[in-house]
């Protein structure tokens, strides 16, 4: 994995393809060489609709970049009127684009046995990161979601150590990449958790021995419930882990400052831009144990 280069191209990009998946998710593929070449597993860009100027361009986490192509592909879930104009985009017409914005994740050199932890909108930065690591470590995939999948799912041909019976539900990509991934909710789909990544994440480390834990770093992106919950996980079993914020934002560059959250440093308390301080921090600096932000 590459560490972060503060590179940010502003350019109008072509829609090369949309897809429309269930419970109103949207796949949205740009072309986009100069953010393909510099984009990193966190990282997002900032994509804005001509047929509406005066509407604030929305920061989406990238899925996949693809160098050679050029291209950059998001995905993301109608919420408000930035997003319904973006899922009525249609593949020809270009979108005012800014990136790759943001720090990424950052190699854990001496781990390499990598947990990748993703709920609902945090999952494309996990999918990415998978496959920028699969070549190089054992990483397993945990990713929950509250409404249908937005990629193929099958039954896991890969055992994962610590799952119930029946918890055999896997992203079919990764299974074709010899990835272990399990699949986790409470709405009762077929061969899932019946719970929270956290606590299947929490079964899996529960197998681990002390030597097999010293390998593990965890890396995580999901609502701030769900993060913070990893944190707890990670401080518990003393594992590193990286947490991937997801905040609003408006002009995703630092200059507005709206997307600030504390973060526990040496100095203590300060506060810290999500957009281009992060999205990545490390989380025992977000969600210290026994301390509250101010």
């Amino acid at each position: 994995m590459e560490e972060f280069r503060n590179v940010i191209h502003s350019l109008d990009a072509q829609v090369v393809q949309v897809r429309h998946l269930e419970a109103d998710q949207h796949a949205l593929v740009i072309d986009a060489p100069a953010i393909a070449e510099s984009a990193t597993p966190g990282s997002f860009v900032h994509l804005g609709v001509h047929a509406e100027p005066l509407m604030m361009r929305r920061p989406l986490s990238i899925l996949w970049s693809d160098r050679e192509r050029g291209t950059v592909e998001v995905l993301y879930k109608v919420i408000g009127k930035g997003t319904e104009e973006l899922a009525r985009v249609r593949e020809g017409e270009t979108l005012p684009a800014l990136g790759p914005i943001g720090r990424g994740f950052q190699a854990e050199p001496d781990r390499d046995r990598p947990l990748l932890i993703g709920g609902g909108v945090g999952i494309p930065p996990i999918l990415f990161l998978a496959r920028e690591i699969k070549e190089h470590t054992v990483p397993l995939v945990v990713m929950g979601s509250e409404i249908p999948f937005p990629f193929a799912s099958r039954p896991s041909t890969i055992r994962v150590p610590g799952m119930p019976d029946g918890v055999i539900a896997g992203m079919s990509l990764l299974e074709d990449w010899g990835v272990a991934s399990r699949l986790c909710s409470t709405q009762g789909y077929a061969g899932c958790y019946d719970g929270y990544v956290d606590a299947a994440a929490r079964m899996w480390l529960e197998t681990q021995t002390p030597e097999q834990r010293a390998r593990v770093a965890v890396f995580t992106c999901g609502p701030v419930p769900m993060l913070e919950a990893v944190a707890r996980l990670a401080r518990e079993f003393d594992v590193p882990c990286q947490v991937c914020m997801e905040e609003y934002m408006a002009c995703a560059v630092g200059g507005c400052a709206g997307c600030t959250v504390p973060v526990l440093g040496e100095d203590g308390w300060a506060m810290k831009r999500v957009c281009v301080d992060g999205p990545v921090f490390d989380a025992q600096a977000v969600f210290p144990e026994g301390t509250h932000a101010p």
